[in-house]
Order: C-alpha cells, then sequence, then structure tokens
C-alpha cells in the first residue's frame, strides 16, 4: 500500500464526517452511506480504480 491514503479509504473516511452533519430524521441518508461504507470496504483499491463515476 502507498504511504497515501487511498482514494477509496478517503471516500470513507469522507462518508463517515459526513454522516456526523446529518440531522436524526435523515435516516434514509445514514443507511445508504452505511451500505456504500460496507461496499467500499469490500473492493480493493484495484477494483475501485475499475469502477466509473457516474456510472453508464
Amino acid at each position: 500500500m502507498s504511504p497515501l491514503p487511498s482514494v477509496r479509504l478517503g471516500l470513507v473516511q469522507e462518508l463517515r464526517l459526513m454522516q456526523c452533519y446529518l440531522m436524526p430524521d435523515e435516516t434514509a441518508l445514514r443507511e445508504l452511506s452505511e451500505r456504500v461504507i460496507e461496499k467500499l470496504k469490500l473492493l480493493t483499491d484495484a477494483e475501485f480504480a475499475e469502477l466509473e463515476f457516474p456510472p453508464d
């Protein structure tokens, strides 16, 4: 692994930070971000690099 954090792990950190600003009634957004984080954790950096944003 490179000395700098990967883009994938940086995205996970940013999502966690964003969750701190969610209001209590924003449960759908919290659940969605949790699902995204879990999927990101399952990907390798190489797999993440192959993803297209936005997907076609």
